[in-house]
């Protein structure tokens, strides 16, 4: 299996290879030169597996050049009952990513994947934990080091945190926008007195966070002199360990290969769908992927007009489903490569064109870039938006009726779910945290606080280690280099 840029321009690699780098050198994203193919008879197999198992038969379709007895070590050391202990039902705790029927309405049920279970109560630990466990492998077969560069919104820098906390040969130095996240999410980070890690709050939204690690990744002689890698969803093995879950998901909900389902994915920097969109290349029977986003809503843009239209830092609202308050969506780019027929030299040239004028329009009007538009439904997407109000309105809704508790970013795509409902397809709404994570909102819809699961009572109250920095690239890599020695 061997990788190639979204941008067209760079060799293709090996997964060993792409694994510890990040972005390609022409400054694309790495995909596969073709989606391995999954027929009806392995997913007739897959259904009794274990999660690990359908992990490693997953997995070693992109991890080529991984020995698979390797990789089945890797898969089984990382999903573990220890690991995601937090399942809230208890039978289901073997299954990692148990499914919940919601609500049944009109012949289609809604159903919600718990992704929450793993240490830091986030959807981010499923593919962060097989991402510490590789990265370990990896860098000791080449006696290497790494230093992990990232950026996040709330949930990525915790979960890369904890999986690489302690790790032999890593270091992580973690972006995240200062006072944008929530209090449980700052302190799960900041919180953390390990040697290795090293977090930065900047001045400033995600997004210039984001750029600031695409800037330092594309400085190809401080990338290769510092040994910088990223655990952002850039990362291919990031998208490609989520990938899983959609069979998981999938398998779980159905009887038969001849069934669909959708998925409604609470989407920011579109890496969590996108795992779907290649499910869905690969095979798997998926009617519609549904993008639900928060306020900022530049995706629900694009699937309902073709025009993608970046914001300006000024104008990316902080709300109270933070995560997804993201402007420009790094793994569109994998998306759009396809829509494009996978011309590398377009797909550069949009994404140019995104830096200089702050989007590019595929609707087929006059004065467009093109007329792509018109082949989003042969994808499955479509997409919808929700507010605080909404949001809100879903806690309360659910937990009303079901007794049912969920955090803000999930209230967002179960909102969106109920309004794509089809006869007789089933759809299912992936998790995205565990409402303790986002309690202040949680105690304005419900009055009362959210649960939390052990070890986690008073993480507000611990002593925070942390550093404010502007958005200064510069300055970011003297840290850099002051702190690893190289």
């Amino acid at each position: 299996m061997q990788y190639i840029s979204t941008r067209g321009a760079s060799a293709p690699q090996s997964f060993s290879h792409i694994l510890l780098g990040g972005l390609a050198p022409d400054g694309g994203l790495y995909l596969p030169a073709e989606y391995p193919q999954v027929t009806g008879a392995e997913l007739d197999v897959w259904r009794t597996l274990s999660y690990p198992d359908l992990a490693f038969e997953v997995l070693k379709k992109f991890a080529t050049d991984i020995p698979e007895a390797d990789l089945h070590a890797l898969v089984h050391k990382t999903y573990t009952a220890d690991v995601y202990r937090n399942v809230r039902h208890g039978e289901e705790a073997a299954r990692i990513t148990p499914l919940r029927l919601v609500e049944e309405k009109d012949g289609s049920k809604l159903m919600l994947q718990a992704l929450s279970n793993g240490p830091t109560l986030a959807f981010k630990d499923m593919a962060m934990q097989l991402l510490g466990n590789l990265f370990e492998y990896t860098l000791a077969k080449q006696h290497a080091e790494l230093n992990i560069f990232g950026a996040t919104s709330g949930d990525t820098g915790s979960a890369a945190e904890y999986a690489m906390r302690g790790k032999k040969g890593i270091r992580v130095f973690m972006l995240s926008p200062h006072k944008k996240m929530s209090a449980f999410q700052t302190a799960q980070m900041f919180s953390l007195q390990d040697p290795n890690i090293f977090n930065i709050a900047v001045d400033g939204v995600f997004d210039d966070c984001q750029d600031m690690v695409k800037a330092v990744s594309n400085d190809h002689a401080f990338k290769q002199q510092q040994k910088i890698g990223t655990v952002n969803s850039i990362n291919w093995a990031r998208v490609v360990a989520q990938v899983i879950y959609y069979f998981r998901g999938y398998l779980s909900a159905t009887t038969s290969n001849e069934q669909k389902v959708s998925f409604t994915v609470p989407s920011g920097n579109f890496g969590n769908i996108c795992a779907g969109h290649i499910a869905r290349m690969m095979g798997l029977p998926i009617h519609q992927l549904v993008a639900a986003t928060n306020e900022n809503d530049v995706l629900d843009e694009f699937f309902r007009t073709g025009v993608y239209r970046v914001r300006k830092s000024a104008e990316t609202y902080h709300t109270t489903s933070p995560s997804m308050d993201i402007s420009k969506a790094s793994n569109f780019e994998r998306f759009v490569f396809d829509l494009l027929g996978r011309d590398g030299a377009r797909v550069r040239a949009l994404f140019q064109k995104v830096e200089t004028h702050g989007g590019f329009d595929l609707s087929g009007k006059p004065g467009s870039d093109g007329d792509e538009f018109k082949n989003i439904a042969q994808f499955g997407f479509v997409s919808g938006k929700s507010t605080h109000a909404d949001r809100l309105a879903t806690i309360r809704d659910l937990h009303a009726k079901y007794d049912l508790m969920i955090d803000t970013h999930t209230a967002d795509g179960v909102k969106v779910a109920r309004e794509h409902l089809t006869p007789g397809i089933t759809m299912i709404v992936l998790e995205t945290a565990l409402p303790a994570k986002f309690n202040e909102t949680i105690r304005e819809a419900l009055g009362r606080d959210a649960e939390r699961p052990a070890g986690f009572e008073n993480i507000e109250d611990l002593p925070q280690r942390f550093e404010v920095m502007t958005k200064d690239i510069e300055k970011m890599k003297a840290f850099i280099t002051a702190h690893t020695g190289l």
